[in-house]
């Protein structure tokens, strides 16, 4: 039986909790699947879930069920899950933004993206005849509805699309692959998402020696800087605060970057809007950092009230089986000072650079230090791109880097749910075996 939240609910509270959450969530998604030029393979995905969060005793207990499952069960697992926790204070919101859209987004068939894909495959081999082709299409919709014991219920339909495409290329023992992805709430035609690949194969068509040294300055394009802001995310949530982790422990009012830079939440623009977070809380409009300064932490309701911050819509979940915790989304870079264009006007500054797209090895912490492979990277001559890099690894920190941002580009390109422009980083150390 698919679970009724009322009723899930009511049954939570007759059973002896003092008070009780129904987070539910439904999602269907139809992917369209390419390999080797060719459509392989067509789904469809459906699932359906139910988190039961209760308080009984002042102790918290969290159960979850997928599909068809008996209330009284679910219930039973939780209560009994709560008596292995120490006690809390019960969190819970009684009321949320009462005007917001009941769906975001809209529909595309399966046919549609069957022919995007195709198309996108297409425009890169009328150009590449020997590039091998994969891509994927998906037009998936989330429902979430959270229903609590104060009287809170809430909920949307969120219809994203999502594109990508990849390319690879062989050429004697020499082999490249490419990739751009995209995301709408709505229409999503191939060209964009072609051209970004074909810009990648054309500056990539002959092989060329890496810069080296510690004052080669280093474009980042949108899609690579995500190694540099994701760590500035995780060194602003309350989580890290709590566990005296960040380094910025001691800075608000304090310059933490390049004063070129403003970071903001921005909670009614692009594809990942969204009206109030896991928790109920309405999402805010949030500068964290303003030129420079740090201006406050983010956290969940709990973590805001331990640290007397302002709650700002930034609890969410993992998944069902996952507690609220401190989240951001639509985290959106802005620079005071910009070049107008993106990365061959930044190219175009520099008599010997390094353009990163793509890295290998990820792994920075909140230290900052990083070690990466840089997957795809172009070399930069006198203001022109003149091939790709092999080889080469890059090295640094990423606070000192964000503290040696010479330019930055006025266009701003989505990576993931951040929204950032291509920017030139002085100070890093690039080294090369070519």
């Amino acid at each position: 039986m698919t679970i009724d939240s009322e009723q899930l609910l009511e049954l939570a509270l007759k059973s002896g909790a003092e008070a009780a959450e129904v987070y539910a969530s439904s999602s269907i998604s139809h992917p369209v699947f390419f390999e080797a030029n060719r459509l392989k393979q067509l789904e469809s995905i459906d699932s359906e879930g139910v988190g039961l969060r209760i308080w009984q005793d002042g102790r918290v207990g969290l159960a979850i069920a997928y599909g068809a499952v008996e209330p009284v069960d679910l219930v039973a697992q939780a209560i009994a899950l709560s008596a292995l926790n120490e006690p809390e204070e019960i969190l819970l919101r009684d009321s949320t933004v009462s005007d917001y859209p009941k769906l975001y987004g809209q529909q595309v068939s399966v046919e549609q993206m069957v022919d995007w894909g195709r198309q996108a495959i297409a425009l890169v081999r009328d150009q590449h005849p020997d590039a091998i082709c994969g891509a994927e299409w998906d037009c998936g919709r989330e429902t979430v509805r959270i229903i609590n014991s104060k009287g809170l219920d809430c909920g949307y339909s969120d219809i994203t699309v999502d594109g990508s495409l990849s390319a690879e290329l062989t050429r004697g023992d020499d082999f490249l692959n490419v990739w751009y992805g995209q995301s709408e709430r709505g229409d999503l035609p191939p060209e964009a998402i072609a051209q970004k690949v074909l810009q990648s194969l054309a500056w990539a068509k002959k092989n060329t020696k890496a810069p080296a040294g510690k004052k080669v300055p280093v474009i980042f394009t949108a899609k690579a800087a995500d190694l540099l802001w994701g760590v500035v995310a995780i060194a602003m949530s309350g989580r890290q605060v709590q566990q005296k982790a960040t380094p910025w422990l001691d800075k608000i009012g304090q310059p933490v970057i390049s004063d070129i830079f403003s970071v903001s939440q921005c909670p009614d623009f692009g594809v990942y809007s969204s009206p109030f977070d896991d928790e109920g809380t309405p999402t805010q409009e949030k500068i964290w950092i303003d030129r420079g300064v740090l201006q406050s932490f983010y956290g969940d309701m709990r973590i805001c009230q331990e640290l007397a911050i302002t709650a700002t819509g930034n609890g969410f979940r993992g998944d069902l089986g996952s507690y609220p915790s401190p989240g951001l989304f639509n985290l959106a870079i802005a620079a005071n000072q910009t070049i107008q264009g993106d990365i061959l006007e930044l190219a175009a500054t520099l008599k010997n650079g390094l353009i990163v797209d793509q890295v290998l090895g990820d792994d920075t912490d909140l230290s900052g230090d990083f070690s990466i492979n840089v997957d795809l990277g172009y070399r930069v001559k006198n203001g022109e791109i003149i091939g790709r890099v092999k080889d080469t690894m890059l090295s640094g920190n990423v606070y000192t880097a964000l503290n040696q941002v010479t330019d930055v580009a006025s266009d701003r390109q989505w990576h993931g749910s951040l929204y950032v422009p291509a920017m030139i980083v002085e100070g890093l150390s690039i080294i090369s075996r070519a």
